[in-house]
């Protein structure tokens, strides 16, 4: 089969033959129909995060089944099935409790310690496949249906953590990015009040379009002064971090109003920030992490974009042997959305 492999960080992809995979106890192998590209994995590609290599990278997939291993139920060949970026054990109590990415056995990623979708084949455990709805259709939206398994359900996920209710005032930091601007999508999704804040000017406008009531240019204005403006003063309900460094969490933790929820999402920015345990104390404010999203959550996402209440923001889609010019772009900032590859 042919695929991109990442042999050391920061280096270029390189379009390679492999032996196609054979599906072993328990396991199933799926045909590539298009995978996601986004800031997670290329964050892999440049070093930023850890990865074993060499690699096959990219973790959001839409496949159909072709091969299923022995022990292996529930599954048909021919069916497509999208992926869980977690090899989790499914034993452990955060498994059982539904909240796999905290599995106490986890066993990697997938496309940073297991081979992913940049191939023509995948194979993963058979409990890391998630079917997809026979309502959406994988021949005219290969790359739409693959991203759902991040962009929608990542904020997805948000939504419910955060616990975000209809007509609370909620700001996106980073909203042009490829998760941000979906974020944007499912807080106006759950009927807030959208602020989106960017230091991009040009992806601003596709906010609003996405449904931020306003935006803030983070490289002209001041963010603190124009959300106070956006709330009347009130301070914030929900303030997401796509960022995470300690200037953007710093502002949006002072920006809270009373019982305000602050959500990081930012993994390879680790440095500290400070936030005063007496403003914790009288407005009640709750600081949380969102990591990653469950199976169960990706199921939801895609009942939800087979229902038509939302729909994934795709604006550019790449050939396999074109993976380095979708992540040159990724790299310089310059993608608004999501882009994704789509196999011949």
């Amino acid at each position: 089969m042919k695929a991109m492999v990442l042999h050391a960080p920061d280096t270029p992809l390189e379009l390679e033959e492999l032996p196609d995979p054979v599906a072993g106890q328990g396991e199933i192998v799926a045909r590539v129909l298009a995978c996601g590209s986004g800031l997670t994995i290329h964050h892999a590609v440049r070093g930023r995060t850890d990865a074993t290599l060499p690699r096959v990278i990219g973790h959001e997939i839409l496949g159909e089944i072709v091969e299923i291993g022995a022990g292996v139920d529930g599954y048909a060949v021919g069916g497509h099935v999208t992926t869980h970026a977690y090899i989790t054990c499914g034993y452990c109590k955060w498994c059982r409790a539904d909240r796999e990415p905290l599995c106490d056995n986890l066993a990697g990623f997938v496309g940073r310690h297991v081979d992913g979708g940049y191939a023509e084949y995948i194979k993963l455990p058979a409990r890391t496949f998630v079917k997809v709805p026979e309502a959406l259709d994988h021949k005219q939206h290969p790359a739409e249906i693959a991203v759902i398994c991040d962009a929608i359900v990542t904020p997805y996920k948000v939504v419910r953590r955060a616990r975000i209710a209809p007509l609370e005032t909620v700001a996106v930091f980073g909203a042009g990015g490829g998760v941000g601007i979906h974020m944007v999508m499912l807080a106006r999704w759950a009927h807030a009040r959208v602020v989106a804040v960017d230091i991009v000017p040009e992806k601003l406008g596709k906010c609003r379009e996405m449904g931020a009531e306003a935006v803030i240019d983070g490289s002209r204005d001041n963010v603190a002064e124009a959300l106070a403006e956006f709330t009347g003063g009130r301070g914030l309900d929900v303030a997401i971090d796509f960022v995470s460094t300690p200037t953007t969490l710093e502002t949006a933790t002072e920006a809270l109003g009373r019982g305000g929820r602050l959500v990081t999402l930012g993994g390879n920015t680790p440095e500290p920030f400070r936030v005063s345990a007496g403003a914790m104390l009288a407005k009640e404010l709750e600081l949380m992490g969102s990591r990653s999203f469950t199976k169960q959550e990706i199921r939801d996402s895609l009942d939800l974009v087979a229902r038509g209440e939302v729909w994934p923001f795709v604006t550019e889609i790449y050939k396999l042997e074109e993976a380095e010019k979708v992540h040159a772009r990724l790299e310089a900032g310059l993608i608004t959305g999501r882009a994704a590859i789509v196999m011949d």
